[in-house]
């Protein structure tokens, strides 16, 4: 009875060990990692992601993480071109490329990249100066980024981004350049209130030379029009004269006069009469014949008045 109990503890010390045994064996890589597999010590192999089975007590797995990962470098005091102390900080962004070379290269990665970027940011920020320096930044970036990829190319890492996240100069410093920012923007205030001034006496004395042309261009025309209007009258009064004449002309060389002749002589005795040089009037034919008849009852008007007058004598005499 003790021996069949033995039996059975020794069976499921058996069962445990196997089971330990194949759980032990079978290492999960995740979608993200690498596995490093070591067989006594020595690099044999790289897993992908997924179920690998490895020798156990013989082989050991080692997981690299292949994401990209963030270094913060401290803030640390900067000397310019032109001794100027400088307080930077930064961020470094690196991915694992070969993750033997960084498991096997280097000992500690984060360290040493730390390390490497402020060795470099006081190489990079200390041929600038100061103004080169606070407007510069992209610059810094990629000149870091650069002597730091090429340093770290041998560990299989890849240096993606540099950015520096601030670059405070001195109280004293900042206090200058916030007086010289003033000055210069007063500076530009003043010279654009200038400037305006001046494109104003520009435009007012162009608006008044415009007014000036456009006085004289009015006047051009209106002395243009009424010579125009006195050239039109005098060709049309020569057109009269130059018609009369040839109206003349021809009732002289053909012996009688004509209506138009008549007519002109008629306007002419009118503007005489109305002027009081003439006293004689000439008329058409038809005209006179019907002031003749007129004149004919008008005095036979007065003759019946006359014998009227006769008879009212006579009748007072007899009385």
């Amino acid at each position: 009875m003790f021996i069949d109990s033995g039996i059975s503890m020794l069976v499921l010390v058996v069962v445990a060990f196997v089971f330990i045994f194949i759980a032990s064996s079978v290492k999960i890589i995740r979608q993200y990692e690498k596995g490093l597999v070591e067989t006594l010590g020595k690099y044999t192999g790289t897993k992908d992601s997924g179920a690998n089975v490895i020798i156990p007590i013989f082989q050991k797995m080692l997981r690299v993480d292949m994401r990209e990962r963030v270094i913060d470098v401290p803030p640390q005091s900067v000397i310019t071109k032109d001794n100027v102390s400088v307080v930077v900080d930064a961020i470094i962004y690196f991915q694992i490329t070969d993750p033997v070379k960084v498991v096997y290269n280097i000992e500690n990665f984060a360290l040493a990249a730390l390390k490497l970027a402020q060795t470099n940011l006081r190489n990079v920020i200390g041929d600038m100066e100061l103004d080169s320096t606070l407007t510069s930044r992209e610059k810094i970036n990629t000149q870091l980024r650069v002597v730091m990829d090429e340093a770290t190319d041998k560990w299989g890492v890849k240096v993606t981004r540099v950015e520096i996240q601030k670059i405070d100069p001195p109280i004293d410093i900042t206090n200058a350049m916030s007086k010289q920012m003033k000055a210069e923007r007063e500076k530009r205030a003043s010279i654009l209130e200038a400037e305006g001034l001046r494109q104003a006496a520009i435009l007012k004395a162009e608006g008044a030379k415009q007014s000036v042309i456009l006085d004289a261009q009015a006047v051009k025309e209106k002395q243009v029009l009424e010579a125009t209007g006195e050239a039109e009258a005098i060709r049309k009064v020569a057109e009269a004269e130059k018609y009369k004449i040839e109206i003349i002309y021809n009732a002289i060389h053909e012996g009688k006069p004509t209506n138009d002749l008549i007519a002109i002589k008629y306007l002419e005795t009118l503007e005489n009469v109305a002027d009081g040089k003439a006293t004689k009037i000439f008329l058409p034919l038809e005209t006179s014949s019907i002031i003749s008849s007129i004149g004919g009852m008008v005095e036979l008007f007065k003759g019946n008045k006359s014998d009227s007058e006769d008879s009212s004598m006579c009748v007072k005499t007899n009385k």
